[in-house]
Parts: C-alpha cells; structure tokens; sequence
C-alpha cells in the first residue's frame, strides 16, 4: 500500500520474533494502518512509501563496552542493579527508574528477538534507508523504546502493560498526544450491570500491548521529523541512540 505523502511507522518485533506488529500514521496524526505481518511484508511496506520515517521498538546495535571503557570520564556511578554491562542508552534510563532490556555485547548472546531487530535494521539499511537525524534523506529509521516513551509522555512509570488499566493509560496517552485514535475512555460508557456481570468487557476498544507500543513508537517517528526539538537522543551513536519524544529527561521516573 502506497501513500503519497509522508508516513510515521512504528514497528515492534515480538518476544516470539514470529511476526511484526506496526503502525502507521499521516502528518496530521490520522491512523493509516495497524496490523502484524511477517518481516518480509513489513519491510515492503516501508520500501514501498514516497517518504517515510520508521521507528524501531529494538536495539539497533550491541553492546561496545563504552560504558566499561568511560565510566570514569562520563561519571557515571555503577549500582548493583546495573552494573556497566550495557549500552550508555541502556545505562542513562535505567538510571531515571526506567527498566529496558540490556543489550549484549555479541549478537549470538541475544534473545531471538533482539537479534530478530537486528536482522530488521539491516534490511532496512540494504534498501537505502538512513539513521536519523539525516534530514535530507526520504527513508530513514531510528531506534526508540516504546516502554521509555511512555515512561517520559507520563512523567512516571506508568501501570503494567498487560494489565487492562494500563493498556487504557498508555492509550490515553497516545490519544491526548494528538493520535486520531479511539477515546479509551468510551470503554467506561461501555459497560453496564448485565456486561459486568456477564464478563462482556467491550475489549475491542482496547488496544492491546504491542498495537500501543508501535503507536507510541510511530508517533516517536513523526515528533522527530516534524517536530525535531521535541525530541532527545541517549547514548553512542557506536552503539545506537535511543529517541525519545521529549527534549529533556528528569532525574527520577
């Protein structure tokens, strides 16, 4: 599917690495799809767009060691919950209270489906598309983190992802950002005495866990590229930024 102008993708790779879940959004925030394909469709889909930004829900490169090599010169005070056996990105948010996955330092010593998110990035790469920040270019990518997003949109950690009230905060967040989503709030007017207590929850209107990572990571995607001063990065371009859609973290999450 072809659309003319630019497109924001969000795309999450699962924990089964079986399928990809992605999202697509227009400039003015209009959901264009959200499905889950295999690799090889997704990748299509994105070669296939005029101009598209992607946004990643995985680690775009190994550890490198600069958190061990620098520790001293970046004054970072190892914990015992962190140690330095990570990427800096990985580091700055653990930190801030956010927990994200810790990278490994070789490839074959990763989870299936971060190596499945590397396998993805070089895909991406061999048909021409750039890492962000290169403006100039039509097809570019960017790593993000999907829980790191929601972490920094709240000012909080927010509830567990795969419970329902925190399927409904992350996608109230999304919806008060802008995204031309459903009002999570409708699933409240939804239900009544004889649903409740016949465990009818009107759970189509919920989104579920992965649909809500890549709508936060689609619209990570378009926040930089339309409007790049409200976004950062963390860490070494070595070994891969992290994007996320605000312009300064706190201290404590």
């Amino acid at each position: 599917m072809l659309f003319a102008d630019s497109v924001f993708v969000g795309v999450d790779v699962a924990f089964d690495h079986q399928a990809l879940t992605y999202a697509a959004l227009d400039r003015e925030l209009n959901l264009l799809t959200l499905a889950s394909a295999d690799a090889g469709d997704v990748v299509a889909f994105l070669a296939g767009q005029n101009s598209v930004t992607v946004a990643v829900n995985a680690p775009s490169q190994v550890n490198h060691g600069i958190l061990k090599k620098d520790a001293g010169k970046q004054s970072l005070t190892p914990r015992r919950s962190h140690g330095y056996d990570m990427r800096v990105a990985e580091y700055e948010l653990r930190a801030r209270g956010i927990a994200v996955h810790k990278t490994e330092a070789k490839e074959s010593l990763c989870p299936a489906w971060v190596r499945a998110g590397f396998a993805l990035y070089r895909k991406l790469s061999r048909l021409g598309f750039k890492p962000y920040p290169e403006f100039d270019e039509s097809h570019r990518w960017l790593e993000t983190n999907s829980h790191a997003c929601f972490c920094v949109l709240l000012d909080r950690v927010p509830l567990p992802a795969r419970t329902l009230e925190g399927r409904l905060q992350r996608g109230l967040i999304l919806h008060e950002r802008g995204l031309r989503i459903g009002d999570p709030m409708i699933f409240f007017e939804e239900i009544t005495r004889h649903r409740l207590l016949n465990g009818q929850l009107p759970m189509d209107l919920v989104h579920k866990p992965a649909q809500l990572d890549v709508l936060a990571a689609a619209y990570t995607a378009w926040l930089a590229t339309e409007k790049p001063a409200d976004v950062m990065h963390v860490g070494y371009e070595q070994e891969g930024f992290i994007t996320l859609p605000v312009n300064a973290l706190k201290e404590k999450y």
